[in-house]
């Protein structure tokens, strides 16, 4: 079973998005917070796999819970509404497991929180800042940089793992991201 709380300072939609999560039979909903500083209690008293949280909320914002929460053992997915520019790289530097949408269907969330569980990544590409400044193939290598390491091997990409170091390199570089 995956324990989630949730953190929406809309009790409508933190209701709602509850709701559609406990039809799930491998989800349970364990708590709910209405903002950052709230999900945090919960994170640290209930230990739940996945914390979800809103980008914006009053008190602590989901990027500063994020932040906070880096060392813990619960993955992060913030979702929000609206694109806004450098918000992903926040994301990023916070370590967040997943940067979605709220207006994408209640089945793709559950999808993406089974694959969080499984080890991957998942962002969404409308929220990616500057999608225009990578060409496809950065896209298509920074995609699997999110999935982890492990799914990076020569036999399944196109061209050798010195080209898809050298996209790396220039998807950090624009991304202003530390080497390593």
């Amino acid at each position: 079973m995956i324990r989630i709380v949730i953190a929406e300072n809309q009790q409508m939609l933190l209701e709602a998005i509850s709701s559609l999560l406990n039809l799930e039979e491998d989800i349970e909903i364990v708590g709910q917070a209405s903002n950052g500083e709230e999900a945090m209690a919960l994170v640290h008293q209930l230990r739940p796999d996945v914390c979800i949280m809103d980008m914006e909320m009053p008190v602590m914002s989901g990027l500063e819970a994020a932040e906070a929460l880096r060392s813990f053992e619960c993955k992060v997915v913030i979702l929000t509404t609206f694109r806004r520019t450098g918000y992903f790289q926040l994301a990023l530097k916070a370590d967040v497991s997943g940067y979605l949408l709220k207006d994408n269907p209640g089945e793709e969330l559950a999808c993406s929180i089974r694959c969080i569980m499984d080890g991957k990544r998942i962002y969404s590409p409308e929220l990616i800042d500057g999608p225009s400044s990578h060409n496809g193939r950065e896209m298509g290598v920074l995609g699997l940089l999110a999935d982890g390491p492990s799914n990076i091997e020569p036999s399944n990409q196109s061209g050798t793992i010195g080209t898809v170091r050298k996209y790396f390199s220039n998807i950090k570089d624009k991304m202003k991201l530390p080497a390593g």
